[in-house]
């Protein structure tokens, strides 16, 4: 007698659970589409704007983030390094080079898709503003757990990370022309006591 209301209630449950997971799994799987990628920086420019996919939407509601409108800024996201391996806290890595034009750009690493707590004395982030730069106005940061001279971005020696660099009030957000862009050259030094 409840052998049929039972099959069904299973079927339902399997079939919700199933379909709860593959959309959790899918939003793991991509931020959306129509990514640029400029080395080892990736950018989603359209995941600003109405125009963005489902799965850009989904992301932006899921993280509660406010993301800035298509003339206000960009923001690149690197998980690897300009050789396509993974950024860890146990390596050192450079950033070389310069930005895109840009009226101020912020520098930080994120762990586990959070910012840094900016509550300790180590550099957490870097900007336009404090960064230290050479007669061509050209960089270089140290990205490492360990202290180094000169422009320094402090990450956490034990996890993998992501560093974002977010370039703000540039034209270069409205562009169409965005694979013509330089980015920071992103190069790994070494890795442990090495």
């Amino acid at each position: 007698m409840f052998r049929l209301p039972l099959l069904v209630a299973l079927s339902l449950a399997i079939a919700f659970g199933l379909g709860i997971w593959s959309t959790l799994v899918a939003l793991d799987a991509t931020t959306g589409f129509g990514a640029i990628k400029l080395g080892a920086w990736e950018a989603f420019p359209e995941a600003q704007t109405a125009d963005a996919d489902p799965y850009a939407k989904a992301h932006r509601a899921n993280a509660g983030r406010l993301l800035f409108g298509s003339a206000e800024g960009l923001r690149f996201a690197a998980s690897v390094d300009d050789d396509g391996q993974p950024l860890s806290g146990t390596c050192r890595y450079a950033i070389k080079g310069q930005t895109p034009p840009t009226r101020a750009w912020t520098l930080f690493a994120e762990i586990d898709g959070l910012p840094p707590r900016i509550d300790g004395a180590l550099p957490m982030a870097l900007n336009s503003r404090t960064v230290l730069r050479e007669a061509d106005g050209s960089f270089a940061i140290a990205v490492s757990a360990t202290a180094e001279p000169g422009n320094w971005l402090a990450v956490n020696g034990s996890k993998p990370f992501r560093l974002v660099l977010t370039l703000l009030d540039t034209p270069t957000a409205g562009s169409s022309g965005l694979i013509d862009l330089t980015m920071p050259a992103l190069e790994r030094i070494g890795c442990g006591h090495a």
